[in-house]
């Protein structure tokens, strides 16, 4: 089983959320959706700018602490390298 981790923004691309997961459809559905309270809900992200796929979780966890502890300059141009006009990918992986 395949998983995720998964960049978030809100309209306005001010604010970055990184998560993980193992349903990343469900997921982001849940996050539109404000179904998970906290961080992302509080903020409105609502928009999946970034993800990567992993065959091991355990290496899915590595890639998101790694995410979570870099600059928000290096998520940015990681965004950027792929989806530079930071266009919501959610119709993309359904």
């Amino acid at each position: 089983m395949n998983s995720y981790i998964y960049i978030l923004t809100n309209v306005t691309n001010r604010v970055l959320y990184v998560g993980v997961t193992s349903d990343l459809t469900k997921r982001i559905y849940e996050h539109k959706n404000h179904l998970v309270k906290g961080f992302s809900s509080k903020y409105n992200l609502e928009k999946l700018v970034y993800f990567e796929i992993f065959e091991d979780i355990n290496e899915a966890i590595k890639r998101e602490k790694q995410l979570k502890g870099g600059s928000r300059e290096k998520k940015l141009k990681l965004i950027e390298k792929s989806n530079p006009s930071f266009d919501d990918l959610y119709q993309n992986i359904l």
